[in-house]
């Protein structure tokens, strides 16, 4: 398998647009983030939880396997070089000029909220926010800057990555039979599946998901561990057969996965009772469950579908994706704040949210396309191969 694989490109386009609109969602639901609207409840929390589980386990499944075909092609030194080029300058970008206004506008929520005065909280916001002098403090903690917020998905990369290039000489002496042998038959959905629920088990009750890097212990097992899965099956055609075969099946597990968790959530939040020990674990499995079964339905339906599919979308949004990724949380985040001021009925409000941020998207990438000093920035090769718009 040395051609494109295009419904991999496909695959990661898709798990990027889920996450951007996952963002947009994160204004209107009661679980906390940045910024929320006044329109803000319980309502779509249990389609947001139909990606929850799984999209970002995807990302990093999909990161491992685009690894592996570039791993495959040069030698251990300038594939580290390469990934660095292309990683560390959107990041250093996000924590100095993307993140700081979702920094600012997450204290200026704040404040409005408990009637506080703006000044000095806000005073010279920049130079505290760099220099980590802002105390920005409540009673749940401290607003810790610089920091990356959204782009700790790229820092993860970065960690893996490095990972990935001391365990080269390794994992190439690894026989691809073992890996064939571990997700045979059954094993394709129970190997992996059991690695999940044994993380979310033992160590997600210790460590939580901090998007700390030094201390994420259960988020660093679980992503690094699919990473290398995605590694190894990249090039592994009888696992793409396999997930094709049962992409049906899997839509149906996952579903019923699912809706077993959104009874199970209902039921404990009417009683207002905690669960027993037992069914907190096994409903840990079920949550799992569903993760690999979306990821493994959606493998198998975009390889069916798209594995030769090329056009001149899927070339402009290969290119464009990761400029999205970058800048889309910013920009629903200050977005959101004032169009929540205008007191817009949710129903306007919501598809005005969503297409400022698409549409600041585009401006973001088709800017930093065609300057090239910037264009290394925004995560595009510095070459002029990405000028070319279908």
């Amino acid at each position: 398998m040395t051609q494109r694989r295009y419904d991999l490109d496909w695959l990661r386009i898709a798990a990027f647009a889920i996450l951007i609109l996952y963002h947009c969602g994160m204004f209107y639901v009661s679980w906390g983030w940045h910024v929320k609207s006044s329109h803000a409840g319980p309502l779509i929390e249990p389609l947001m939880m139909l990606a929850n589980p799984w999209r970002l386990t995807l990302l990093f499944l999909i990161s491992g396997a685009a690894s592996r075909f570039m791993a495959d092609k040069m030698r251990a030194g300038s594939f580290v070089k390469a990934r660095m080029g292309r990683l560390w300058p959107p990041l250093l970008l996000a924590v100095f000029v993307i993140v700081p206004p979702q920094s600012y506008y997450e204290i200026l929520e704040f404040l409005q909220t408990h009637d506080l005065p703006q000044s000095p909280w806000l005073d010279n916001f920049y130079i505290k926010y760099v220099t980590a002098s802002g105390n920005w403090c409540d009673e749940e903690g401290c607003l810790i800057t610089p920091t990356y917020n959204h782009m700790w998905f790229v820092l993860y990369l970065i960690l893996y990555t490095l990972a990935l290039a001391v365990l080269l000489p390794l994992l190439r002496r690894i026989p691809a039979r073992a890996v064939a042998w571990l997700i045979a038959g059954p094993g394709i959905f129970l190997a992996p599946w059991a690695f999940l629920f044994a993380t979310r088990v033992f160590l997600f009750p210790l460590f939580g998901e901090s998007h700390d890097f030094r201390e994420d212990w259960y988020l660093h097992t679980l992503y690094l561990g699919v990473f290398l899965l995605g590694f190894g099956i990249a090039k592994h055609q009888p696992f793409f057969d396999a997930a094709v075969r049962l992409r049906w099946p899997m839509l149906a597990l996952g579903l019923i996965a699912w809706a077993s968790l959104q009874t199970y959530f209902q039921i404990y939040t009417l009683t207002e009772a905690p669960p027993p020990d037992w069914m907190r674990i096994a409903f840990r499995g079920v949550r799992e469950a569903q993760a690999w079964a979306a990821i493994l339905c959606v493998i198998g339906f975009f390889h069916h579908h798209f594995r030769t599919r090329d056009t001149l979308l899927r070339q402009m949004l290969s290119r464009a994706i990761f400029p999205f990724y970058l800048i889309h949380q910013t920009i629903t985040v200050v977005a959101g704040h004032h169009l929540d001021r205008l007191g817009l009925p949710v129903w306007v409000e919501a598809p005005l949210l969503i297409g400022t941020t698409a549409l600041g998207c585009w401006l973001f990438y088709d800017l930093g396309r065609r300057i090239p000093p910037l264009r290394i920035w925004i995560g595009l090769p510095s070459g002029k191969g990405g000028l070319a718009a279908p």
